[in-house]
């Protein structure tokens, strides 16, 4: 969105416009996780629904389509382990971020005090590679490495914990 807003005072405007949609419980910006807090704040946010029925209800597409489609239920899985971690971490201190360098990213990380928890959501059936979590581990060495989906986590058992879970 910024890249198509050339005006000053445009990044003030679009951070506000977060800040309402956050606070009406529908999309957060998560941060970049950063060894310092400089860069962190200097990165731009990776756009997170708090429900996905926002993401659904809008593409005029039928339950069973999305399934179909490998990379829309992908998203679409991401996204629930994103609001479900963001909406269960809410006022308890814990940091939902994400992470990227370069062409290598972990999906989520949890932070509270020195408790650093790395998170990758995989809905697919082929055996997952990690390297985004790889690279976290070598860089950030965090507490506890997730695979949430396919070959790691069920989905449905990792919804029914609260982020402080995968803390502990």
């Amino acid at each position: 969105m910024l890249g198509q807003l050339v005006d000053a005072g445009n990044t003030a405007t679009l951070a506000h416009y977060l800040q309402l949609l956050e606070g009406a419980g529908m999309v957060a910006g998560l941060q970049k996780f950063a060894g310092n807090q400089i860069r962190q704040r200097a990165s731009s946010p990776k756009l997170q629904v708090l429900n996905t029925a926002l993401m659904t209800t809008q593409s005029g597409r039928p339950p069973d389509a999305w399934r179909s489609d490998g990379d829309a239920w992908g998203r679409l899985v991401e996204s629930a382990v994103g609001a479900h971690l963001v909406n269960t971490a809410s006022g308890t201190g814990i940091q939902v971020t994400y992470w990227r360098e370069r062409n290598l990213e972990v999906d989520f990380v949890l932070q509270r005090g020195d408790a650093l928890v790395a998170i990758e959501v995989k809905s697919g059936g082929r055996k997952q590679t990690l390297p985004g979590i790889a690279a976290f581990d070598k860089s950030h060495h965090p507490t506890r490495k997730l695979l949430v989906g396919c070959q790691g986590i069920p989905i449905d058992q990792f919804l029914l914990a609260p982020a402080s879970y995968w803390l502990a």
